[in-house]
C-alpha cells in the first residue's frame, strides 16, 4: 500500500463535512459508455435457447441449447461483413446445460448423462455420441444437470440439481451433488449441498466456485469455494453420505432448521462451508448463474483476474474481487452490466477478448424481454471510475480505485456508508435481510496517489455481508462512481495494526415491523387470487363496479415469495422498476415503493400464506393492474381489475 494521510476525521460520531464544488456533468456517465451489447443475429428457424458455451480452437463457438441442440457459429465476434453462419452440430439431447471443448471432442451434460460428441469426418456435424457417464434420474422437472467444467488435470465436473416437491429433495441419487468424472468415466463425488447450482468456474488460480440460486435453506444467491468434503448448505444430498465413495458422514438430521446465520451453524459443524461471497437478493440479481474468471490480459478492461457472474432473472452481471484470508475465501460484489435481452446463463471469451453472453428465459422469468438471445460484451477502451478492489483490514476496509480521487470528498467520512446484514438459514423458501446494523466510518484515509481510501470503521461482524456505498466519492475529475456500492461478506477478518481511536462500537438495530395500508371501508365484493406455476396468478381479470368496496384475498399457494399490489394501469412497469430499486429496503417495505399509483396491496407473503386487503375501486370506470412487485416477478406476474360503469 501506498504512504497513507489523513485528509478528514470524524469525532465521536460527529462527521466534520466539508463542502466540495464539482464541475457540473453534462451527461452522467452510463455503463454503456465503458462496456457496449452487441447482439448477434439468430437465423430465424433457430431457437437459441443457450444452455452452454464453449469455442473450438478454431474460433467457432459452440452453443448447446435447451431444446436438445448443439449449433456452431461461425464469426460469432462479427468481424466479417456477412452475418455469423449458424450450422447444426448435434440434436437429440435432453436440455443441455453445459458444454465444453476438451480433447477434439464437445462435452455436455444432459439431464442423465455426461455426453462425448465427437465429428469423425469434418463436415461440421456429429457421428458419435458416446455416454461418458450416466447418472439415475427420476424424471422430477427440476432435475437439471449442468457442466462439465475442465479440471487442471483433465477430469470434468458436473453439477446435479435438486428436484422439487414443494421443497428440494435429491429424489435420485448424487441430486444436490458435484460430481469429478475422469477420461475413462470413473466417477467421484466430490461435495453436497447444492440446491440448483446453475453455474461453476475456477478463479484465475484453479479454485472451483459454484454459483447458487435462492430457495429453501438458501436466502439469497451466492459463490462458494468448494473442496473435496465439502457441505455447501442444503441438506438434501445428504441422504446419500451412507455411499461406499461419498467424502461426508453427515446426515440430514444433523442440521438445525432453526433460521439462525449460515455462518453461525458452519461454526459448529464442520463440513458446512460458508459462501465465499453473496449476492444480494434482488439488490445484485435474484437467479445466479454463470462464473467467469477475466483471463483476457486486459483486453477486457482493468478487471483481470477478477470474476464475472451472471444472473438470470435480473438479466445483467456482477463482478466479484476475491481475497484469501486466513486461507478462506471472501470478497466484494459489485454491480457491472445489465441491460441484457434475455437471462444470462452463460458466459465465454471470445478470440478478441470480448464477452459471449448465451441467454434464455423460457420458464425462468428475465427482466430482458426476449425468450433467448445471444450477445456480445466489448470493452470501449474508457476507463470508468469503480471501486477495483475491495480488501478487508483489521479495522475496516481498503478500496482501491480505478482513477484518482478528488482528495477532499474521498477523505471526507460522509461520502461512505456501511452496513451490514445476513439471512436466516432454514427450510424455509429464502429469507429477507437481518440483523441489519450501521457502522460508523471513523476515518477515511487517501494514498498520496490518490488510488486507495482506506475505511476506518467501529468494527466489523464476521459472518455479515457488509454494504459500502460512496455515494459523495468523485473522481480527480469531478465524476462519481459508476457502480457506488460493494457487498463485502466477510468470513474472517484479519490481525495487524488497527488505525481505530475510538473502540466504540455500535449495535445493530432491528428495522420496526412493516405494516400493510388497509382501507377502512367496508367490503361489499369479495375476491380472491392465487398463483400458478411459472410465475402467474390463478386470475388475470376482474370486473367490479366503478366506486366499489373491494375485498381482496391473496393465496400464495407457490413456493417463493410474493404480494399483491393494486395500482393505476398505466404505472404498474413504473411501480415494479421503483420496487427493484429499494435494495435492503425492499423487505421491510414488502416491496411496495411509496407512490400515489399503489391503491392497495397486500403484505410480502411466504409460500403458503394467505392476506386480504379491503379498499376501494375509484369512481369512475377504467383499468387498473394486480401485479406482484417482487423483483423478478413484474413480467409475467400480472393481471386487470376492469372498472365499469354500475
Amino acid at each position: 500500500m501506498k504512504p497513507l494521510k489523513i485528509i478528514s476525521q470524524s469525532f465521536f460520531g460527529v462527521v466534520l463535512s466539508l463542502t466540495v464544488a464539482f464541475p457540473v456533468l453534462t451527461q452522467v456517465p452510463q455503463e454503456s459508455d465503458y462496456y457496449r451489447i452487441d447482439t448477434v443475429p439468430i437465423p430465424q428457424d433457430v431457437v437459441l435457447e443457450v444452455g452452454g458455451m464453449s469455442f473450438t480452437p478454431d474460433g467457432r463457438l459452440g452453443v448447446a441449447t435447451r431444446r436438445g441442440e448443439l449449433w456452431l457459429i461461425d464469426d460469432p465476434v462479427m468481424a466479417g461483413s456477412s452475418p455469423p453462419h449458424f450450422q447444426r452440430f448435434a440434436y437429440g439431447l435432453h436440455e443441455a446445460l453445459g458444454l465444453a471443448w476438451h480433447n477434439g471432442a464437445f462435452y455436455t451434460a444432459q439431464r442423465g448423462e455426461l455426453t462425448r460428441l465427437v465429428d469423425t469426418n469434418g463436415d461440421a456435424t456429429a457421428d458419435h455420441y458416446k455416454t461418458v457417464y450416466a447418472w439415475p434420474l427420476e424424471g422430477n422437472y427440476h432435475e437439471y444437470s449442468y457442466g462439465p467444467l475442465i479440471q487442471k488435470d483433465g477430469s470434468m465436473v458436473v453439477a446435479l440439481n435438486l428436484g422439487w416437491i414443494g421443497y428440494g429433495a435429491s429424489l435420485s441419487k448424487w441430486r444436490g451433488w458435484m460430481l469429478s468424472i475422469d477420461g475413462d468415466g470413473q466417477m467421484t463425488p466430490i461435495a453436497t449441498g447444492m440446491r440448483s447450482p446453475a453455474g461453476m468456474g475456477t478463479n484465475v488460480e484453479g479454485e472451483l466456485f459454484y454459483a447458487e440460486n435462492q430457495g429453501d435453506w438458501v436466502g439469497s444467491g451466492y459463490i462458494t469455494h468448494v473442496e473435496t468434503g465439502d457441505f455447501a448448505g442444503n441438506p438434501a444430498g445428504l441422504r446419500w453420505t451412507d455411499e461406499p465413495d461419498s467424502p461426508l458422514s453427515l446426515k440430514p438430521e444433523d442440521i438445525p432448521d432453526t433460521g439462525r446465520p449460515l455462518f453461525e451453524i458452519a461454526n459448529e459443524i464442520d463440513a458446512l462451508k460458508p459462501p465465499a461471497v453473496w449476492f444480494p437478493h434482488t439488490i445484485l440479481g435474484i437467479s445466479t448463474s454463470d462464473i467467469l474468471p477475466d483471463t483476457t490480459g486486459g483486453r477486457f478492461g482493468p478487471f483481470e483476474g477478477q470474476l464475472f457472474v451472471g444472473d438470470q432473472g435480473h438479466s445483467k452481471i456482477a463482478r466479484v474481487y476475491l481475497e484469501k484470508v486466513q486461507g478462506v475465501y471472501q470478497g466484494a460484489a459489485i454491480a457491472f452490466r445489465e441491460g441484457f435481452a434475455s437471462g444470462v446463463l452463460r458466459m465465454a471469451w471470445d478470440p478478441e477478448g470480448g464477452m459471449m453472453v448465451g441467454q434464455t428465459s423460457r420458464g425462468w422469468a428475465a427482466t430482458g424481454g426476449r425468450p433467448y438471445a445471444l450477445q456480445r460484451l466489448v470493452w470501449t477502451g474508457k476507463m470508468p471510475f469503480e471501486m477495483h478492489e475491495v480488501r478487508i483490514m483489521p479495522d475496516g476496509f481498503l478500496i482501491t480505485l480505478t482513477q484518482a480521487v478528488d482528495e477532499t470528498s474521498a477523505g471526507n467520512a460522509a461520502s461512505y456508508s456501511v452496513e451490514s446484514f445476513t439471512y436466516k438459514y432454514h427450510s424455509t423458501y429464502g429469507s429477507e435481510p437481518i440483523n441489519i446494523a450501521s457502522h460508523t466510518v471513523r476515518n477515511a484515509v487517501v494514498s498520496e496517489d490518490g488510488r486507495e481510501v482506506r475505511l476506518v470503521l467501529n468494527g466489523l461482524r464476521e459472518g455479515y455481508i457488509h454494504s459500502i456505498t460512496a455515494p459523495g466519492l468523485r473522481s480527480k475529475d469531478g465524476l462519481p462512481l459508476l457502480h457506488p456500492a460493494a457487498f463485502y461478506t466477510v468470513n474472517r477478518t484479519p490481525e495487524g495494526a488497527s488505525l481505530l481511536t475510538d473502540a466504540d462500537i455500535e449495535n445493530a438495530t432491528q428495522p420496526p415491523d412493516p405494516n400493510v395500508l388497509a382501507s377502512e371501508n367496508k367490503p361489499t365484493v369479495a375476491l380472491s387470487v392465487g398463483t400458478l406455476p411459472n410465475l402467474q396468478f390463478s386470475t388475470d381479470e376482474f370486473t367490479v363496479a366503478a366506486g366499489s368496496n373491494i375485498s381482496l384475498t391473496f393465496n400464495n399457494d407457490d413456493d417463493m415469495l410474493h404480494n399483491l399490489v393494486v395500482v393505476e394501469g398505466a404505472a404498474a412497469d413504473e411501480v415494479a422498476l421503483a420496487a427493484m430499486q429499494l435494495g435492503l429496503k425492499g423487505h421491510e417495505m414488502q416491496y411496495v415503493p411509496d407512490s400515489e399509483a399503489v391503491l392497495a396491496h397486500t403484505k410480502l407473503l411466504e409460500p403458503g400464506v394467505s392476506d386480504t386487503i379491503v379498499f376501494s375501486v375509484p369512481d369512475r370506470p377504467g383499468e387498473y393492474v394486480f401485479v406482484c412487485t417482487f423483483p423478478g416477478h413484474a413480467n409475467t406476474m400480472r393481471g386487470i381489475i376492469r372498472v365499469v360503469d354500475s
